[in-house]
């Protein structure tokens, strides 16, 4: 059984409810479906439309359509039947019933409160993703999507994830890249004049701040330091690399500075630790 118990840690970050992971689903496994199929621009466009639906709070179908295609593309390097999974902020646990589909044992971290109490099901922990509550080596999979972008020190973020991971795991590290089309999320494109500038006229469009506040709840992380802070880590190995909505022909973007960081619009990293 892996070891999901919280470390001793302030009461800030303590689990708010048992740690262990749910079971996986006593059913046959398999991926929850998509309304696609293989890797290219049909996938791109469903990603992206549903996406348009309501960019700020996305309606439950775009959470659920995400959830699975992460799964999915999870089983291109693993499979998740069997498996610890850890999701950090995870919310309310939008993408709880994808992994458990799949066959994995899931639980997930979240720092909010008000987040966690929407849903009473196993496998909450509350937490912060600069500091998890879970012991060392004890996570097959450690999954992060579009919460990087939203913690103040993205490389302690991004360590404590390594830290948690058992040798041989996997971590898949997704977040949207400050200078792509949605960087500044609500704010943008008027980000790319500066993330105070574009919550300022955000607040006088709209007469209230937004929803996610540079240099608050919202900091630029780029494509070139990401990959920059994976390749000096000497306990992972950077099994893929590439713009996460987009097909997998457009891989080479990565390579190109500067084109990489406003194409490559949501940047995954699938890391090995060793």
């Amino acid at each position: 059984m892996v070891d999901l118990a919280p470390d001793s840690l302030p009461a800030t970050t303590a689990s708010t409810a048992e740690p262990t992971p749910e079971p996986a689903r006593p059913r046959a496994v398999a991926l929850p479906s998509v309304p696609y199929v293989g890797w290219g621009l049909r996938r791109s466009w469903t990603l992206f439309s549903e996406h348009r639906k309501k960019p700020v709070d996305p309606p439950a179908s775009f959470y659920q359509l995400i959830a699975a295609d992460s799964v999915r593309q999870l089983s291109r390097y693993t499979s998740v039947a069997g498996q610890s999974v850890l999701d950090v902020g995870g919310g309310p646990g939008h993408f709880r019933d994808a992994f458990l589909e799949a066959g994995a044992r899931y639980c997930w971290v979240e720092p909010d409160v008000s987040e966690l109490a929407v849903t009473d099901v196993p496998g909450r922990i509350r937490g912060s993703a600069l500091a998890l509550p879970v012991r060392t080596d004890s996570v097959d999979i450690c999954y992060t999507s579009n919460v990087l972008e939203h913690v103040p020190d993205a490389w302690q973020m991004s360590s404590e994830l390594v830290r948690v991971t058992r040798p041989g795991g996997l971590i898949y590290l997704s977040y949207c890249t400050w200078l792509s089309p949605w960087g500044g999320h609500e704010t943008a494109p008027w980000h790319y004049l500066g993330g105070r500038r574009a919550q300022a006229r955000y607040e006088r469009r709209n007469g209230v701040p937004p929803k996610n506040i540079y240099g608050e709840t919202m900091f630029p992380v780029y494509v070139a330091d990401t990959l920059a802070w994976a390749r000096s880590r000497q306990d992972v190995v950077v099994i893929d690399a590439l713009p996460r909505y987009l097909p997998d022909w457009s891989k080479p973007i990565l390579k190109v500075p500067g084109v990489r960081e406003v194409l490559t619009w949501n940047l995954l990293l699938i890391l090995r630790k060793i």
